[in-house]
C-alpha cells in the first residue's frame, strides 16, 4: 500500500510544474513582470492553503479516500482547462488556484487514507517516504513540461499533465479498496483551538511554514535562475535547465528519508534546527551564483537543496506523532494551511524583491531574493526553540 500510494502521489503531481518550469516563456509570452510571475507561482499554494482546512479536516469525519479521489479528478480538469483556456495573467491565475485546490485534496488526504489504513508503528517511515517522494514528483512534472514544451508547445505540455491524476485515481482506488471508517470526533470541523493549544505541535507547524517558505520560493524560480546563469557563463554539461532542476530536486528525495532517520535517533528538534541554520547560510552561497563559475553554482544548488529538504519528513513526521489521536485531521490541516501559506508567499516575496531589485538580469536582484529566503528560513528554529522551552 505504501509503495502503491506513493506511485499515485507522484504521477497525480505531473501539473505541478506546468508554470514554474516555464517562468521565462510566459514573461515573454504574457508580458509578465517578475512579481506577476510569483503570483502566478504562488497562487497555485494559495490555492492549497484555502481548502485544505475543509478538506483535510473533514477526513476526521469521512474516510480520506473520497476527498482523495475527488481532489485527482479536479488536478485533471485544471490542468486540461489551464491549456486550453489561460491565455494572461488572470486566466493562469484562476486556473492554478484551482490546481492548488486539487493539490489540497489529495496531498495530506492521501497520506491520512494510507496512515488510517497502516499500523500505528509504520505510520512515521511511511510519512518519510510520502513527503519525501513529492521531490520526485515535483521534479517529474519539472523534466517532462521541459521536455514536452521544447517538442510541442506549452499547451500541449499542460495538457499532458492531464494523464497523471487520473492514473493517480486508478492506482488509489485499488490501494485504498478496504473501507475505513473514522473515529467520531469533538468540536466543529474547522475548530482548530484544540491543535493551537498543542504547543509541541505548533512548534513542527510553524518550522514546516519556514521550511515552505524556503523551498517553494528556491524551487519556484530554479529554472528561471538556471536559464540565467546559463546566458552568462555557458554550461559546460549537456544538460538543458529544465533536466538540472528535475534532477536537483530528485536530491530532496534521499536527504528528506535519511533526515527523518537522524530525528528518529537525535532527535527531531536538534536535527531540524541543526538543518535549517545550515541551509539558510548555503542560501547565500547560491546566491552568489552569478559571481560563480555555473558548474560550481549547480553544485552548490545540489547542496543546498540537499539541506533544504533534509527537515521536511523530520517536521511532518514530529507534528503526525505530536497530534491528539481524535484531532489527526485538524492537526495535519493546519500543518498543511501554514506551510503552503508561506509556500504562496515565497514566490512573489522572490519576484517581487528581484523587482525591486533591479528586475532578473541583475546579479544582486538573485542574491537578495536568495537573503530573503533565508530570513524566511530562520522562522523555523525560533519555533521549535519556543515550543520545547524549558523541556
Amino acid at each position: 500500500m505504501i509503495a502503491a500510494m506513493c506511485l499515485a502521489e507522484i504521477v497525480g503531481m505531473t501539473g505541478f510544474a506546468t508554470f514554474t518550469a516555464l517562468i521565462p516563456q510566459f514573461q515573454a509570452l504574457w508580458s509578465l513582470s517578475n512579481a506577476d510571475a510569483g503570483w502566478i507561482s504562488g497562487m497555485y499554494h494559495g490555492g492549497y492553503a484555502v481548502a485544505v482546512p475543509l478538506l483535510v479536516s473533514l477526513t476526521d469525519r469521512v474516510d480520506a479516500r473520497r476527498i482523495y479521489l475527488y481532489g485527482q479528478a479536479l488536478a485533471a480538469v485544471s490542468a486540461l482547462d489551464f491549456a486550453l483556456l489561460a491565455d494572461g495573467f488572470w486566466s493562469a491565475v484562476l486556473w492554478r488556484t484551482v490546481a492548488g485546490i486539487g493539490m489540497a485534496g489529495t496531498y495530506m488526504t492521501g497520506l491520512r487514507a494510507m496512515n488510517d489504513r497502516l499500523p500505528v508503528d509504520l505510520h512515521s517511515r511511511a510519512t518519510a517516504w510520502y513527503t519525501a517522494l513529492y521531490g520526485v514528483g515535483s521534479g517529474l512534472s519539472v523534466y517532462l513540461t521541459g521536455a514536452i514544451e521544447a517538442s510541442w508547445g506549452w499547451q500541449w505540455a499542460a495538457g499532458a499533465a492531464v494523464a497523471g491524476p487520473i492514473a493517480a485515481i486508478a492506482i488509489a482506488r485499488i490501494a485504498l479498496a478496504s473501507p475505513v471508517t473514522p473515529p467520531a470526533p469533538s468540536g466543529a470541523v474547522l475548530d482548530f483551538r484544540p491543535v493551537l493549544g498543542n504547543r509541541r505541535a505548533m512548534g513542527f507547524i510553524g518550522g514546516y511554514g519556514a521550511h515552505s517558505f524556503e523551498l517553494f520560493g528556491y524551487r519556484s524560480w530554479l529554472v528561471a535562475f538556471l536559464v540565467y546563469l546559463e546566458a552568462r557563463d555557458p554550461s559546460p554539461f549537456p544538460l538543458t535547465p529544465f533536466v538540472i532542476a528535475a534532477l536537483i530536486q530528485l536530491v530532496g528525495v534521499p536527504s528528506s528519508i535519511i533526515g527523518n532517520e537522524m530525528a528518529q535517533r537525535w532527535g527531531r528538534v536538534r536535527v531540524a534546527v541543526w538543518v535549517m541554520s545550515a541551509a539558510a547560510v548555503l542560501g547565500l552561497v547560491v546566491g552568489a551564483g552569478p559571481w560563480l563559475p555555473y558548474a560550481v553554482t549547480v553544485a552548490a544548488i545540489a547542496i543546498y537543496g540537499w539541506f533544504v529538504g533534509m527537515d521536511s519528513s523530520t517536521l511532518t513526521g514530529g507534528t503526525v506523532l505530536a497530534a491528539e489521536p481524535d484531532k489527526r485531521g485538524a492537526t495535519m490541516a493546519l500543518h498543511s494551511t501554514v506551510g503552503f501559506a508561506f509556500a504562496f508567499l515565497s514566490p512573489l516575496c522572490f519576484g517581487v524583491v528581484l523587482d525591486l531589485s533591479g528586475g532578473a538580469n541583475q546579479p544582486m536582484a538573485w542574491l537578495w531574493a536568495f537573503v530573503v529566503m533565508g530570513i524566511g528560513a530562520m522562522i523555523g528554529p525560533l519555533c521549535l526553540w519556543w515550543a520545547n522551552r524549558g523541556k
